[in-house]
């Protein structure tokens, strides 16, 4: 069972904390991981372009010259791809680009993500993280304690004010137990959570 520093917000060590090792102690599958990360940023892509084929663009009903004697190549229709103005080859099309990981997938993923941040030291356990009022200040001052410049915070359900102190710090980035992706956790170098956040992310994904 992993066993990990627990800190207060002024980043000193208070006393540890046992993981579970259901959770924080898998066996990390580098190709789940990459499955699910693909995963996320396919599923966030709009799908929206769209260009015209010689089909769909406007004119090009009358043959530009006829078709001999000219001395020009013999052409069909101003609307042709090499036109300017003409349509677009084999032009885009909205399409829908999500796909689907089964739910013990992306499980299994989360808990191989978690997995790795623990085994290279980078998952952080503080014993709260409550502000009396909302302040970047404040919790710029708990991340220099702690010495960290780029990082997820994963916070308890309610905890509204250490949430709103975050938001305007350039490389941080919050999130609740439930909204923690494997995107997130590999993307941050450094995983910030209070022991309450652990013991539902336990409670959930064990």
């Amino acid at each position: 069972m992993a066993n990990v520093s627990v800190y207060n917000i002024e980043g000193k060590e208070v006393g540890t904390i046992d993981l579970n090792d259901a959770v924080f102690g898998v066996e990390v599958n580098e190709h789940l991981l990459h499955m699910a990360v693909i995963n996320q940023l396919a599923n966030n892509r709009q799908g929206t372009q769209k260009a015209k084929t010689r089909s769909e663009v406007s004119g090009g009903g009358r043959k530009p010259w006829r078709q001999k004697g000219t001395g020009h190549a013999r052409q069909g229709s101003t609307r042709s791809p090499q036109w300017t103005g003409g349509g677009v080859v084999f032009a885009p099309t909205p399409r829908n680009y999500t796909f689907k990981m089964n739910k013990k997938e992306k499980q299994a993923a989360l808990r191989g993500a978690l997995t790795s941040r623990v085994v290279e030291n980078k998952f952080i356990v503080i014993d709260e993280l409550k502000f009396d009022e909302i302040k970047t200040k404040n919790f710029q001052a708990v991340l220099n304690n702690l010495n960290v410049n780029k990082a997820l915070v994963v916070l308890e359900d309610g905890n509204v004010n250490a949430q709103l102190s975050a938001r305007n710090i350039a490389n941080i980035k919050t999130a609740r137990t439930n909204t923690i992706n494997v995107f997130d956790i590999l993307k941050y170098n450094t995983v910030i959570t209070t022991k309450a956040a652990v013991a539902t992310i336990e409670e959930v994904y064990a």
